[in-house]
């Protein structure tokens, strides 16, 4: 006999990824205590009932980093599952416009460039970002020795 699951509870995600005038992006390292701990991510959150992907983004930033972005281009949509739920990130090319980062959510922040992203561990999920902004990187022709012309 076969038992009906009830669906896993599925959460939309607006995703940054801020650049600063250096071409580096901002990334953060989740609390040790929750869920996924430890680990570095591109900040972010859950879009609330009629709430915009890039209002969602902009709300989520300065509540998480207390800083002012430019919400741009969508870089890359991933739905993945876990064991206990699954997520839509939806991710955005972000400006940092004004304010200073400051871990309001999170254990510490840094900006790093795309080349470093290797060195942190990452959740599964966000290996795609990765690969999307090489891919970009790529395609604007961002090489390892800074920012392409243009």
């Amino acid at each position: 006999m076969s038992q009906v699951s009830s669906p896993l509870p599925h959460k939309i995600i607006g995703v940054a990824a801020i650049e600063n005038d250096r071409g580096q992006i901002l990334i953060d390292r989740r609390r040790a205590s929750g869920l996924m701990g430890g680990l570095w991510e591109f900040p972010g959150g859950k879009v609330e009932a009629g709430e915009t992907v890039p209002e969602c983004i902009q709300r989520e930033i300065l509540e998480e980093l207390a800083i002012e972005i430019e919400v741009g281009e969508h870089l890359i949509t991933i739905d993945y599952t876990y064991s206990e739920f699954s997520l839509t990130l939806i991710v955005h090319i972000c400006r940092h416009q004004s304010g200073i980062p400051q871990p309001i959510e999170s254990e510490e922040i840094r900006w790093v460039s795309v080349e470093q992203l290797d060195r942190f561990a990452f959740p599964e999920a966000n290996q795609y970002i990765i690969a999307a902004l090489r891919d970009r990187q790529r395609e604007l022709g961002i090489g390892r020795l800074g920012r392409g012309g243009g």
